[in-house]
């Protein structure tokens, strides 16, 4: 698996189902892209959608969205938000208002749609070494150092994201309650919101994830990032893989267990005769 080279155009993951991920050169660093339909729905689609978008400018815009609706309708969703948000910013202009506009477009798409189609969409802006969050759902974004301190993260729009945020819910709790599938902010919503993150600055050894609730759902923040925080990227992608996989195939007393749809994207800037 070694990584592709240097990534020169737009790259959309549509309904993929990677045995193994793929290992991307971009912005001066390298990005791990995984996404693999749910399990229990071996021959459905996968409704999570990924982009990888240079910008005018030498950086990268990461997506990741996740459909709802149900079957072709969740994909659909998922589809039309990466793509709209890569015409956005193909289109030029100052990337944080392409972003905007790409998100805004994206939710007059769907919307379209009809028929309860909706989705989350989480976007991070690379340029140098700093990084800007863009969201809307509870699709997750976060930076972690590699002591694993978490730099950032994203706050679910969710009532049990907000109540963890609160202090109401702990994290440990959230992963098993009863409201845990329910998202307050989508794609395809007439109040749709977009939260708009700071500028982060990006150390060499800093990790960005961004990733469905496929992930989340199975594995808590605290487990995510001692995965996340060590090792190559090759190793962090498939570490994640591979334990959301048994997770979700081996049901256990008191550990989270959610099949669902998974795509995750991990990014790190190089550092001059490291690997990646």
């Amino acid at each position: 698996m070694d990584p592709r080279g240097e990534l020169k155009e737009a790259r959309l993951f549509l309904g993929r189902n990677m045995a193994e991920g793929e290992l991307w050169h971009l912005a001066g660093g390298c990005a791990a892209v995984y996404s693999a339909r749910a399990p229990d729905v071996p021959d459905g689609p996968n409704e999570d959608a990924a982009a990888l978008v240079p910008t005018a400018v030498g950086g990268v815009v990461i997506a990741v969205a996740d459909g709802m609706g149900g079957g072709p309708a969740g994909e659909q969703a998922a589809s039309l938000a990466v793509r709209a948000l890569q015409r956005s910013v193909a289109d030029g202009g100052p990337v944080r208002t392409a972003i905007l506009n790409g998100f805004e477009a994206a939710n007059h798409e769907v919307l379209a749609l009809g028929g309860g189609a909706a989705a989350t969409l989480a976007a991070v802006e690379i340029e140098g070494d700093s990084a800007r969050p863009y969201h809307t759902g509870d699709s997750l974004i976060l930076v972690v150092g590699q002591r694993g301190k978490r730099k950032h993260q994203t706050v679910p729009h969710s009532p049990v994201g907000y109540g963890v945020e609160a202090g109401l819910i702990d994290e440990a709790e959230a992963l098993h309650h009863e409201d845990l599938h329910l998202v307050s902010n989508l794609i395809g919503s007439a109040e749709m919101r977009i939260e708009v993150g700071p500028r982060i600055p990006l150390a060499s050894r800093d990790t960005l994830l961004i990733a469905s609730d496929g992930l989340t759902d199975n594995l808590a923040i605290a487990e995510i990032v001692e995965r996340v925080r060590k090792g190559s990227l090759r190793e962090v992608m498939r570490s994640l893989a591979a334990e959301v996989e048994v997770r979700m195939h081996h049901p256990a007393e008191g550990r989270p267990s959610k099949p669902d749809d998974l795509t995750f994207v991990a990014f790190r800037r190089l550092r001059p005769g490291r690997g990646v």
